[in-house]
């Protein structure tokens, strides 16, 4: 059986199978098992999701680590609203929401929020600003 050993700081945060978890010290995980898990930076907040970008990553997060109901209306809703934004965007800036629309499914949801978070650094350098908790 492979693990995979996690190493968090004091104060990361960690969603586990949906269960958020605060580290009051560093710790040093090994998980044994399949879990769907997201840590540090890749845990946005809600109060954070500020921009269209932002609000899909947060939809997409709470359809990967949340319940099966919860997952399912979360992705819903994060296709919804890349619909949306595929809608008003000109032809040659649409290939990156092509793309996060194809990986919304239950199957790719990780590789969307990957997409997703390289889309909101791309936006942040943009715009200059700071990189994204």
């Amino acid at each position: 059986m492979s693990s995979l050993v996690l190493e968090l700081k004091q104060g990361e945060s960690m969603i586990l199978n949906g269960a958020v978890i605060r580290f009051k010290t560093r710790a040093r995980l090994e998980l044994n098992n399949h879990a769907r898990f997201l840590f540090g930076k890749q845990v946005m907040r809600a109060e954070d999701a500020t921009s269209l970008t932002r609000q899909v990553y947060f939809a997409l997060q709470q359809s990967y680590i949340g319940g099966e109901e919860e997952g399912r209306a979360a992705l819903c809703q994060a296709r919804e609203m890349i619909g949306t934004s595929l809608a008003a965007q000109e032809e040659g800036s649409r290939e990156n929401w092509v793309a996060l629309l194809e990986l919304s499914t239950a199957a790719t949801a990780l590789e969307a929020l990957k997409l997703a978070r390289r889309m909101i650094r791309a936006e942040e350098t943009h715009a200059g600003t700071a990189e994204p908790r």
